[in-house]
């Protein structure tokens, strides 16, 4: 497979690039340099450390790269309103300033729309595309704005962080002194409310059902059974409208990578770990 990372430069620390509009996208890049790209993105309201657990088996057989989306992490956060088309850039340009030609992507949530955007718009820079627990319409529109506002009042980050959690994991998780839980509501915690309504703005500014079936891309589609958020007939849905799309359904809630995560693994490998 050509997907190579064209410089020779390895690192484990976080770097940065600044984007064509002035803002600071951070990322990593981890493991051998003459593997082939997998590049990962994110839900909202995470950093590139949602990937923390998958990391050592990814590496075994990629150079992953991960970042932080504007807003998040340590990434800056521009004011106002994000789009779709500003955020698939950002990942355009990324790639333009360390160099790599394409890339397996793999996003969840938030990351799975940003990977539509690449399938449609930028599809010579993928290889192989894995949409998680992803929709391509999250609508109608007038629902996000009372959100967004809201979430833009630091008071109520408490409340929004109680709320991701319902809708990212299972009960049995939320009852009990679940670390990985505690990791990600902490990870809610420190996201600048401008990042989360900017995110929003783009999720409900968002309609790809049309163009989604511009995609050519191998692509798998991976959802969960009992996702509230991104429902599955979501992902069902996608998978019908992508040529050729596989569609993998977990017994997850929104998390698959983390509350599944060897059948996780198990379905990106099998997909991309193809001659």
């Amino acid at each position: 497979m050509a997907i190579k990372l064209n410089e020779s430069r390895t690192t484990d620390e976080i770097n940065s690039i600044t984007t064509g509009d002035g803002f600071r996208i951070a990322y990593r890049i981890e493991g051998a340099a003459d593997k082939p790209v997998l590049m990962l993105a994110n839900s909202i309201a995470t950093t590139m450390n949602m990937w923390d657990g998958q990391l050592a088996e990814f590496t075994r057989h990629f150079r992953v790269l991960r970042y932080d989306y504007r807003g998040h992490g340590d990434s800056d956060t521009p004011d106002g309103p994000y789009s779709f088309d500003r955020l698939g850039r950002d990942v355009i340009e990324l790639l333009d300033a360390l160099h790599i030609d394409r890339v397996h992507f793999l996003g969840l949530s938030l990351g799975g729309v940003i990977g539509q955007w690449l399938g449609i718009y930028a599809p010579e820079r993928i290889h192989r595309l894995i949409l998680s627990n992803t929709a391509s319409y999250l609508g109608p529109p007038e629902q996000w704005e009372g959100l967004i506002a809201s979430v833009l009042q630091p008071e109520n980050l408490s409340e929004f962080a109680d709320m991701f959690m319902k809708n990212w994991f299972p009960s049995h998780m939320l009852e009990s002194e679940n670390t990985l839980v505690t990791t990600f509501r902490n990870m809610v915690l420190a996201t600048r409310p401008q990042g989360i309504a900017g995110s929003w703005a783009a999720i409900r500014d968002m309609d790809m059902r049309r163009t989604v079936t511009l995609i050519n891309n191998p692509t798998l589609v991976i959802a969960g059974q009992y996702d509230t958020v991104t429902l599955p007939s979501h992902s069902e849905w996608i998978a019908d409208a992508v040529k050729n799309a596989k569609l993998v359904m977990l017994p997850a809630v929104h998390m698959s990578n983390v509350e599944y995560e060897t059948e996780f693994l198990h379905a990106v490998f099998e997909f991309l770990l193809i001659d």
